[in-house]
């Protein structure tokens, strides 16, 4: 529960995850665009409480790409796709963020590129090709299966045949998108000096694709069966991903990419790792802190990677995911939290079961932001936006690992309620949501979420507490979830959440008042030993 003591930027950040297809379409094509992002920069923030107030954008990618897996099949590293633009829009948009106090974190995918990168065409050329080392190759095995066990993230095995020679190649996601090879030094010198391509132009900093696969168990070993799989169930749950996910050696190629970036000054790295939060917390480098910056526990999601069952909203869970956060953060690391992104369904939708899911969508902004550590906000969290239902003949995700694929949670922002939604004057590239759900209804309207995540970034920014003080887990009754967050020289903050239907009685640790309230009734109200949350309610109370 310690705090960095040297604090950079990132420490104090609340950032915001552009999808860029899905943001604003400036050129009438129904696909978001870099121009758009820049038109509507003043929402995120503009210097005033009027705007959104995040302190950093990430954009998912933005490169050239044969859209197999949108953007994470890799054609060139050093470029713009034509959808979003060209390198001269993207050198505009990072200017016109900085001039706003935005930092850029670019996509960076490591783990693998487009069956189409140059790269792999010239390595799947020849056996002698000089590039052929560059990724994974492999012989069947003597009884003529595939070299081992490993399963597709996207289901099905890991290796395709490449009847040109004779050879499988490792594809730990789609077929069109081989793995490269990261034990290659020729691999890792170029990878480097893509990071550089951009840290020149000015980005600061990247979230990197999958982190913890980029670096194999040495001899590819088979991976051992899960206990508990049943014939039927998902090939991802099949085996445990050992040997092919957070193996050992990942983590001198992770310090390896933090030495590129300590080259510069400013810079984050973000890792979207998965795992125990042990295992998170090793990619921070230990006590040396010579890792990544920031490593995503992404608990709040998915509780356990191995069994895939969304983790429920419930006081008991929150206190065990954030207490064992803090447990295994070595000293001086900051924990990065994010409940949702393209790759899950909203969180709104998560916990609607019972059609309170807008409740407890308002009580999850006021988690995130008074949590320690660095919060990430997906694009439309901030208005209510649920995943939406997309006709079959709509569908564009090739990638279905669930029937529907993750086209739900990635759909147009909606900002106004005109027929395009403020979003494009054409068709839409994913159909929209309910028409009610935008931006211009909720902007004036100071009962909306829109407005409750507007005052808590820009109330987190001014009360220290919030923004860089430790974290203590306080004791409560069922059903409530609390922890205090105390800043030298600063009046205390408690963070309560009430995940009950019922109204619960919180025993504050002092008398203070209600800083901010899902229930607008209790902002301001003074209190002396208790405090009384109404059903699903959360709050920010400030100690006298």
């Amino acid at each position: 529960m310690t705090v960095a003591l040297d604090r950079k930027w990132w420490h104090d950040a609340v950032v915001y995850q552009l999808y860029p297809r899905s943001f604003q379409d400036s050129d009438g094509d129904g696909i978001g665009d870099l121009e758009g992002i820049i038109r509507r920069l003043d929402y995120l923030n503009d210097g005033t409480p009027g705007s959104l107030g995040v302190d950093a954008v990430w954009l998912s990618p933005t490169f050239p790409s044969p859209m197999k897996d949108f953007g994470y099949d890799v054609l060139d590293y050093r470029g713009v796709h034509p959808d979003f633009g060209d390198l001269a829009t993207m050198d505009r948009l990072i200017a016109e963020c900085h001039k706003r106090s935005i930092r850029v974190l670019l996509d960076w995918v490591p783990n693998h590129t487009s069956d189409q990168h140059p790269w792999f065409l010239e390595s799947r050329s020849s056996k002698v090709a000089p590039k052929r080392n560059w990724y994974v190759w492999r012989d069947e095995k003597a009884d003529g299966s595939f070299p081992n066990n490993w399963v597709s993230a996207f289901g099905g095995p890991a290796w395709t045949f490449d009847p040109a020679t004779g050879q499988y190649y490792l594809h730990s996601f789609l077929e069109e998108q081989p793995d490269l090879n990261w034990r290659n030094p020729e691999v890792v010198a170029a990878m480097h000096d893509v990071l550089r391509f951009w840290l020149d132009r000015g980005v600061d900093g990247f979230r990197i694709d999958v982190m913890g696969m980029i670096v194999k168990h040495p001899g590819l070993a088979d991976n051992p069966p899960a206990p508990g799989w049943k014939p039927g169930g998902s090939d991802y749950a099949r085996f445990l991903w050992r040997n092919n996910r957070n193996h050992p050696d990942v983590y001198p190629a992770v310090r390896g990419i933090r030495r590129v970036l300590d080259e510069y000054a400013d810079r984050v790295a973000v890792g979207e790792v998965f795992g125990t939060a042990e295992e998170v917390a090793a990619y921070y480098g230990g006590d040396s802190l010579d890792g990544l910056h920031l490593a995503f526990n992404f608990q709040f999601i998915f509780e356990s990677e191995a069994d895939r069952r969304f983790t429920p909203w419930d006081a008991e869970a929150i206190r065990r995911i954030v207490a064992n956060a803090e447990r295994a953060l070595p000293p001086g690391a900051q924990p990065c939290w994010a409940f949702g992104n393209h790759d899950r369904s909203r969180f709104l939708s998560r916990h609607n079961h019972d059609g309170h899911g807008y409740a407890r969508a308002r009580a999850a902004a006021l988690l995130l932001l008074g949590l320690r550590g660095t919060p990430f906000v997906f694009y439309g969290e901030e208005i209510g936006m649920p995943d939406v239902a997309i006709p079959e003949n709509r569908l564009q995700d090739p990638a279905r690992f669930r029937s529907t694929g993750r086209d739900p949670e990635r759909t147009p922002m909606q900002w106004d309620s005109s027929e395009g939604r403020g979003f494009s004057t054409a068709e839409p590239w994913l159909p929209y949501g309910p028409l009610d759900i935008n931006v211009a209804a909720q902007a004036d309207d100071e009962t909306s979420i829109l407005s409750l995540y507007r005052r808590a970034i820009w109330l987190r920014k001014q009360t220290a507490a919030l923004l860089r003080g430790s974290l203590e887990l306080l004791p409560a009754a069922p059903g409530i979830a609390a922890f205090a967050r105390r800043a030298p020289g600063a009046k205390a903050a408690v963070v309560v959440v009430n995940t009950s239907l019922e109204a619960q009685e919180f025993a504050a640790p002092g008398t203070g008042s209600v800083l901010l309230a899902t229930d607008e009734a209790l902002a301001g109200a003074r209190f002396a030993t208790t405090v009384t949350l109404p059903p699903l309610a959360a709050a920010w109370l400030q100690l006298d």
